[in-house]
């Protein structure tokens, strides 16, 4: 009998130890990035290595980490090539130095024009290789009071979705003004995460940007790990912060109001499924 209940025991354990292994930590930096690149990565690394010593495998930076500058030309100057550059050296030096899966919010590359970039999100696994690249596919115009904006001028856009395989499941890839195009998310397939590094404006991100969040977190039954540029920039723009994790069941599980930091929390594959199996939202879809 002693010989069978350490049995258990141990099958106890083993199971425990087995739930922990699929239970990850992730993390959304913020920050307020400005025109000097060099700056933004030194406070990106800060940043990052915060959420590392807090555990986190999964760390996703938010759009334009690497530039805000005084204006929308300015990416432009700082474009660089795939595979070769500042920026892309830092990422892949980053992932590797940790062994951590980074996603780099977005980052200037060059594009077919002179003048324009692609707003490119890059992802690169624990070994600092790049493991996927998207395309911004939606580009933000506002024409709003006194706030102008027309990302068409200085971005080409790109065409295709990108899912990315990864230890910790399907992650969709996604930037900013693409969280108002949920037909977008639907296209990605049963994702089991979806990332949308951002820098929303403040008008429209007090408006409508913890409603879309949680509603794409929602409708896909995914985790969204939303990080995004949160303060005053040189150039005078104001972005909204809030940076945010939310689960499948849309509840917000950490945030970040203003200001540099990091957002953490848990992501629990055995959770969503249960969520999936107990509502089959995803299988009910008769619109296609």
């Amino acid at each position: 009998m002693a010989i069978t209940s350490r049995l258990k025991t141990t099958k106890a354990k083993l199971s425990a130890q087995d739930v922990n292994q699929d239970i990850v930590k992730i993390a959304a930096i913020q920050m307020a990035s400005g025109p000097q690149v060099s700056a933004n990565l030194s406070e990106a690394e800060r940043l990052i290595e915060v959420a590392v010593n807090q555990g986190a495998k999964l760390v996703v930076l938010p759009e334009y980490f690497a530039i805000m500058g005084l204006k929308e030309t300015d990416k432009v100057a700082v474009r660089e090539k795939e595979g070769t550059g500042q920026i892309q050296d830092f990422l892949s030096t980053t992932a590797k130095k940790h062994k951590i899966w980074l996603i780099g919010g977005s980052v200037p590359l060059v594009s077919n024009y002179p003048n324009k970039v692609r707003n490119s999100c890059l992802v690169y696994n624990d070994k600092g290789k790049l493991a996927a690249r998207y395309d911004k596919i939606h580009l933000f115009g506002l024409d709003l009071g006194n706030e102008h904006y027309h990302e068409e001028n200085t971005i080409e856009s790109g065409d295709s979705v990108k899912v990315v395989e990864t230890p910790f499941g399907k992650i969709g890839l996604s930037i900013c003004y693409d969280l108002r195009f949920p037909e977008l998310y639907r296209a990605m397939g049963e994702v089991n995460m979806i990332v949308v590094p951002s820098a929303f404006t403040d008008t429209t991100g007090k408006a409508h940007w913890e409603s879309l969040i949680r509603a794409r977190a929602i409708e896909n039954l995914s985790y969204v790990v939303a990080s995004a540029q949160g303060g005053y920039h040189l150039s005078g723009r104001e972005t909204h912060g809030n940076s945010m994790i939310v689960d499948p069941w849309g509840v917000v599980l950490d945030r970040l109001p203003r200001g540099s930091g990091v957002v953490i929390a848990t992501y629990n594959p055995k959770y969503q499924a249960s969520l999936r199996n107990s509502l089959p939202a995803l299988k009910h879809r008769v619109i296609k």
